[in-house]
């Protein structure tokens, strides 16, 4: 076993993003549907600041950044995005406070990992960071400190819980392999050293010191082991995307106590199979891999397999209570 912080059981959660503009209803929703293991859920609905970036964006400590018509780019002094980024996660925050008063048991929080962040904020160049090494030290600093405040602001604010922090890296493949594009589109910015990321990877799971850290990426070829390194508790994934040629680096990761977050569920509206049929997979994998059925419930939490904020409400609430159930049936029948 490896000497990552530990991560209880928890049968399903959600994975951050929820339909509609409404911090309450989301609150609600998070909570009352995984009463084991709820979030704090992200509204991108309500426009830039709300959308993954900029919300971490407004986490950055000493670095700021704006929308320009290509995106995000960081800037001298905090304006008016900042100050929206800000707010809005405030919101969430009071939200969440109300609907976990008394609350003892783990409680997510999400925000864009070093990688996936340096690949979309551009500096005042136009290109992104990630066409700096310099500059992505630097934002993987200012996100370490700004993370380290924030799950503090938690902390005071739902006193019971055990804090996991979810960072989502959805880009970090492409950036391993070379395939983030430049500001021209016509090339491509080099693949960064995997020993670099991985290094980067490490300095920022640290911040959450004893917490675990769960990183999510909803890409194709999920880099199972390098995160394994980097010291994160558990790995969040599209489940679709898997392929046999996974198999090895998952049964080490199992085997080496790293919480598997299958996403089962589909992210945006689709026809809900019954809630066994949605794990059938998970349970094929474990016999495939020769793993004992009973550590099934140990080793994974049931997702939907990305972000919800492309669903209607009312599918994004069926998926939710689907994940609990589908969890359930896994851990009735591991079998």
């Amino acid at each position: 076993m490896n000497d990552t912080p530990h991560l209880p059981p928890a049968l399903a959660t959600g994975v951050g993003s929820l339909p509609g503009t409404d911090a309450r209803e989301a609150a609600k929703a998070a909570t009352g549907s995984f009463e084991d293991f709820p979030h704090l859920p992200e509204l991108p609905a309500r426009g830039p600041g709300a959308d993954m970036i900029g919300r971490t964006a407004g986490l950055l400590v000493e670095l700021y950044a704006r929308v320009e018509p290509s995106g995000w780019r960081i800037g001298d002094r905090p304006g008016r995005d900042t100050r929206r980024a800000r707010s809005w996660l405030g919101e969430d925050l009071d939200a969440l406070e109300e609907f976990t008063q008394g609350y003892e048991g783990l409680l997510k929080v999400q925000a864009v990992g070093p990688w996936t962040l340096a690949a979309a904020l551009e500096l005042k160049n136009g290109e992104v960071a990630l066409s700096d090494l310099g500059a992505c030290r630097d934002l993987a600093a200012s996100l370490a400190e700004g993370l380290r405040q924030h799950l503090e602001e938690v902390r005071r604010r739902v006193p019971g819980a055990r804090l996991v922090l979810q960072l989502d890296e959805p880009s970090l493949t492409a950036v391993l392999r070379g395939q983030v594009r430049t500001a021209s589109g016509y090339r491509t910015h080099r693949a960064v050293d995997r020993q670099t990321v991985e290094a980067t990877l490490r300095d920022v799971v640290g911040v959450h010191d004893g917490g675990p850290v769960v990183v999510h990426s909803c890409a194709p070829d999920v880099p199972f082991a390098l995160l394994r390194r980097a010291g994160v508790a558990g790995i969040s994934f599209d489940f679709s995307l898997l392929t046999e040629r996974d198999d090895e680096v998952i049964g080490e990761a199992v085997e080496d106590g790293t919480r598997l977050f299958a996403g089962v569920v589909p992210g945006t509206d689709a026809p809900l199979s019954d809630p066994a049929g949605s794990v059938m997979g998970v349970r094929t994998l474990w016999r495939r891999l020769g793993l004992r059925p009973g550590l099934l419930p140990e080793a994974v939490t049931v997702t939907p397999a990305c972000g919800l904020a492309g669903a209607s409400p009312g599918y994004a609430r069926s998926a939710y209570a689907h994940c609990v159930r589908a969890a359930r049936s896994l851990a009735d029948n591991p079998e």
